[in-house]
């Protein structure tokens, strides 16, 4: 009997390891013969710990699983029985391009991501020149999943033509914001993807070395990441000739220290570098003078690891998909409180009443929706009348959103959003680098006057205002950048909560 059971931190968070050992108990106390698989996570979180069973070649779902429910999915009772996974709603609704392996393959076999269409787009790249693998990737309208959503080709179109002796890709998977789990999953899920996708940025540009900065907090990736380095090296996916073609192209990953500013790209640069993570004035920019003063493509991790599918089945299968600029698919990560939480790939233009209500299913709680943030804790909080909107970076732009790391975090009805406002501005004051006056002071300001709208005094109202346009404009990096947007935003849709008498707020 074949079965599978997530090795994703999620699914582990909810028991997924007890559950494999109740799973072998059982079946060494009735004699019975299973392969127990660790995968990723099919996306489903709320379904979590999620056991699948192959029947008849079809894998069929148990979950939410415990070790109590062992015995009987062993002998087919249980009556958490989901049916064939493919065929659940949440599975069939998705354009998985990205994530198509995830879930299903075991994360670090090599032989098992090879039956499943990986390395066909590193081999196609092999046999293209720098040039042409960059002009594939500026065709299929790729755009940077980190948060600003800049073309990716025209980033590698910068470095390629860079004239150095020695180039780099970095990849920036340093996943801070709050309701992001994309690159996460990726990572402990399907790395390999990400490794042949730097591989080919690496031929496309030039760049013989790589590095991975993942996120101390992140155990389990950085693991599953070293192995998988290991693998793909003795197996010559990487170092000085890779699938025996003649180029050149290693990588190595390295671990940051938990700062938030570090996923802002040059202050990444410099804490790889082994320097205090502060933002760099701009420019030069990371593309001509990046690490180690060298030209440098610095990209997400989804990004990277989208690649590989672009160069196996074509730029213009990517860009068949999508909605406007906005080509190819997004990972949502819907988060928060809301009903059934997790991973939805699917083509730019979905729209944000399908995700929350529909798909999510609303709130955890049954209370009304209030609002969602989009983008992270930078992001801004959208109330109910904006859910018409439609998810491509200038389209919600347009409605005074954030598409970033494109995760969503659900409110309910009984939410402060005063207090969430507050809680923006002083992540910002936490988290700041202290480079830039703005956010370095501005950040602490803001959280005061924040507390004098809270005791009634409408005054500080406009002093916020013109507070969130000075951070706005005078910071170097999005962190202080953009955290006008959330506080803005719950001032705007949310006016009630900042028209309080002291008396009300006491």
């Amino acid at each position: 009997m074949k079965i599978t059971v997530p090795m994703d931190s999620a699914a582990k968070a909810v028991g997924a390891d007890e559950v494999v050992e109740a799973l072998l108990a059982v079946a060494k106390d009735k004699g019975i013969e299973i392969d127990i698989t660790r995968t990723g996570t099919r996306g489903m979180i709320w379904l979590e710990p999620l056991v699948e069973v192959e029947i008849d070649g079809v894998r069929h779902g148990f979950g939410p699983a415990t070790p109590a429910d062992a015995a009987a999915i062993l002998d087919g009772s249980s009556d958490k029985a989901l049916g064939p996974v493919e065929a659940l709603d949440w599975m069939k609704r998705q354009t998985r391009l990205t994530f198509a392996r995830v879930g299903i393959i075991d994360p670090l076999s090599l032989d098992d991501y090879q039956a499943h269409g990986g390395l066909a787009g590193l081999k196609r790249a092999l046999s293209l020149t720098g040039q042409e693998i960059t002009d594939e990737v500026k065709a299929s309208g790729l755009r940077g999943r980190g948060g600003a959503g800049f073309p990716t080709g025209i980033k590698w179109q910068t470095v390629h033509d860079a004239d150095a002796p020695q180039k780099y890709i970095v990849c920036n998977a340093d996943e801070g914001d709050s309701g992001t789990f994309a690159d996460r999953m990726i990572m402990e899920g399907d790395p390999f993807t990400l490794i042949e996708g730097m591989a080919i940025a690496g031929l496309g540009v030039g760049a013989t070395k790589g590095y991975v900065y993942l996120r101390s907090e992140y155990p389990d990736a950085i693991n599953v990441m070293r192995k998988a380095v290991d693998i793909a090296r003795k197996a010559g996916v990487l170092g000085a000739d890779v699938l025996g073609a003649g180029r050149a192209f290693d990588m190595e990953i390295r671990m940051g220290a938990g700062a938030y500013v570090c996923g802002e790209e040059t202050s990444l640069l410099n804490s790889l570098e082994g320097k205090r993570g502060v933002v760099r004035a701009k420019p030069p920019l990371p593309a001509l003078e990046g690490f180690l003063g060298r030209p440098t493509v610095v990209n997400n991790v989804i990004s990277l690891a989208t690649v590989p599918v672009i160069f196996e089945k074509g730029a213009q299968h990517y860009a068949d998909f999508g909605l406007g600029r906005s080509r190819g698919t997004v990972t949502l990560q819907i988060a928060g409180n809301v009903a059934r939480g997790g991973l939805f790939e699917t083509a730019f233009g979905i729209g944000l009443d399908e995700v929350v209500n529909d798909l999510g299913g609303g709130t955890l709680s049954g209370r009304p929706v209030k609002a969602v943030q989009i983008g992270g804790p930078l992001g801004s909080y959208l109330p109910v009348s904006k859910f018409d909107a439609k998810l491509g970076y200038e389209e919600l732009d347009s409605q005074g959103g954030l598409l970033g790391h494109a995760g969503l975090v659900v409110f309910d009805d009984t939410t402060d959003m005063l207090g969430m406002a507050r809680f923006a501005m002083e992540f910002c004051a936490v988290e700041s680098c202290g480079k830039c006056t703005p956010c370095r002071i501005g950040a602490v300001r803001g959280v005061e006057t924040i507390d004098r709208i809270a005791q009634g005094d409408m005054e500080a109202l406009p002093l916020l205002a013109d507070l969130c346009e000075t951070m706005k404009d005078g910071s170097l990096c999005a962190l202080g950048g953009f955290t006008p947007l959330p506080v803005m935003s719950a001032v705007t849709h949310f006016p009630d909560a900042f028209s309080q008498t002291k008396e009300a707020a006491e």
